[in-house]
């Protein structure tokens, strides 16, 4: 994995240098950014299995040089696809929402990766509910404001306290990774007592003395909702047409072999973490439930952009899901 920051100032180096030569041939760097947890397996599938590399030679693109970026949360990768550091990026629909935005439409989504739930955990006894949370809770999100996570938060309160009170979590939130959350969760770290979690960090803090779950996305959301999104610029897409189909035909290669075989995409998963903690089994029983599934195909995300926009998060509102994702998404049944 590339360290962040040496790699944002190798990144910009190759940018001024691809800028400086009109209608150039495409680049051959792709540079890919990812959180953690078992939802970016098909990311991980397509770093072991080099499934870009392959696809960009079956395009004829020869050789490509491919960087994969691990970051705690979306607000890094935000920056990145703007500044076109990164090429793609894994992040939440708020976060894919807040980019079409802020950029006119330049940044949309390729596709969607990974439908599954986010869990709101706590182990203060005293919160029996999710209107018990008071100044005495510290909950963990990746992103504060602007995570996927952070944003079900602020739909959580807008229906449990009224519209106008939207940011009524949004004093109790701290941004850390879901490896750093667990931790905090565990020692009670900086008084964080409450995680809105993801798997496989959602099942071992279950198994925290006192631990429970209150709420899920697909509680707030009304059902199964896409959780991530890939990301990418109209711009890198228009200059680099071969190397967008590479990794889109690298994605569904790794959806379809994970599908097809979940026992060996959780020994994949162990493998590319080496985390020591869950088991093959404890993995195949997360990604094999029924309410967890690897698909490209989008789902409440114009429902999470219609609150973001009622909120004045967002200023413009899409006409349909369609307008947040390039055409080459648009032929699946989304919502």
């Amino acid at each position: 994995m590339l360290h962040w920051k040496k790699a944002v100032a190798g990144f910009v180096l190759a940018s001024l240098s691809v800028c400086g030569c009109a209608a150039a041939a495409e680049s051959n760097e792709i540079n890919i950014a990812q959180q953690y947890g078992v939802a970016f397996l098909p990311l991980m599938v397509m770093e072991r299995d080099k499934l870009i590399e392959k696809q960009a030679r079956a395009l004829g693109l020869g050789e490509v040089k491919v960087g994969w970026i691990k970051v705690a949360g979306p607000s890094v990768m935000n920056d990145g696809l703007i500044s076109g550091a990164l090429q793609f990026a894994a992040l939440g629909a708020p976060s894919l929402i807040t980019l079409w935005d802020k950029t006119g439409g330049q940044v949309k989504g390729a596709s969607a990766m990974t439908t599954y739930p986010l869990y709101l955990v706590t182990r203060n006894p005293d919160v029996k509910s999710v209107r018990d949370f008071s100044d005495r809770d510290r909950i963990v999100v990746p992103s504060v404001k602007v995570s996927t996570q952070a944003i079900m938060l602020q739909m959580l309160a807008a229906r449990e306290y009224g519209a106008a009170n939207w940011t009524h979590y949004d004093p109790w939130t701290v941004g850390l990774s879901h490896p750093d959350g667990l931790l905090a969760l565990t020692n009670n770290s900086g008084g964080v007592n409450a995680h809105f979690s993801t798997s496989p960090f959602y099942e071992q803090e279950m198994k925290l003395p006192g631990a429970r779950l209150l709420t899920t996305s697909y509680e707030i959301l009304g059902g199964p909702a896409t959780a991530l999104v890939i990301a990418a610029s109209g711009k890198y897409r228009e200059a680099n047409p071969k190397s967008f189909l590479a990794f889109e035909n690298a994605l569904k290669e790794a959806i379809d072999t994970i599908n097809k075989d979940k026992r060996a995409a959780a020994r994949i998963y162990l493998e590319q973490t080496k985390d020591t903690r869950d088991t093959v089994d404890g993995i195949v029983a997360v990604i094999g439930a029924p309410d967890y599934a690897y698909t490209l195909t989008p789902e409440k995300v114009y429902k999470t952009a219609a609150f973001m926009h009622s909120i004045g998060t967002v200023k413009r509102l899409p006409a349909s899901w369609k307008d947040l994702f390039f055409e080459e998404a648009h032929g699946l049944p989304g919502n």
